[in-house]
């Protein structure tokens, strides 16, 4: 199982690498990513419905990081994402898997519900052209919350998201709005709403 996380998670990382210099990254979800996101995923169920969620010490720390890695990246697959959080709570909850795992699946898919995320990690552009969290439930309390979980105060993290992403060239969608709508219609098409 292992090699074959870790062959998983590169040809991902390959393909958004390839995308982000066509510049075609940024301009919704592109059908050759949302392809390999999809098989990865079946691949990712396949293996777990086999041998289970794939844990530290049995497959190592970086097929742990693959699995977790095709699992944030399963959007298009409600009920495996959400599958895959429970397991890897259970997982957190015994120390066999870091617990920002699950912390930022559960804000994935909250966002995709349309509920306010819990540990701030999902950001999106926002109409201003900055990198912003999505809306945070209690978010006076959210580095609290991002401190339980291992992952740095949420201004930090931020910044040094809203860098990285200006360095490989990111940028606000032109038609912001557009986009908004083309994400909620995705959340629709695929049963997160």
């Amino acid at each position: 199982m292992r090699d074959h996380l870790l062959h998983m998670a590169e040809s991902d990382r390959r393909l958004r690498q390839q995308l982000a210099l066509s510049g075609e990254l940024f301009a919704g979800y592109h059908p050759d990513m949302r392809a390999l996101h999809e098989a990865n995923a079946r691949e990712l169920e396949l293996a777990v419905d086999e041998e289970g969620w794939p844990l530290s010490d049995e497959v190592g720390e970086d097929a742990v990081e693959a699995a977790f890695l095709i699992a944030l990246h399963a959007i298009s697959r409600p009920a495996f994402q959400r599958r895959c959080l429970t397991l890897m709570k259970s997982a957190a909850n015994r120390g066999d898997v870091p617990a920002r795992h699950p912390a930022m699946l559960e804000d994935r898919i909250r966002a995709f519900e349309g509920r306010p995320q819990l540990y701030g990690t999902q950001l999106d552009w926002d109409d201003d052209g900055h990198l912003m969290p999505l809306p945070i439930e209690n978010e006076e309390e959210v580095d609290q919350r991002r401190a339980k979980v291992g992952l740095p105060p949420l201004a930090q993290t931020v910044a040094e998201t809203e860098d990285k992403a200006r360095r490989e060239g990111q940028h606000p969608a032109a038609e912001w709005l557009h986009r908004q709508q083309a994400m909620a219609d995705f959340a629709h098409e695929v049963g997160w709403r």
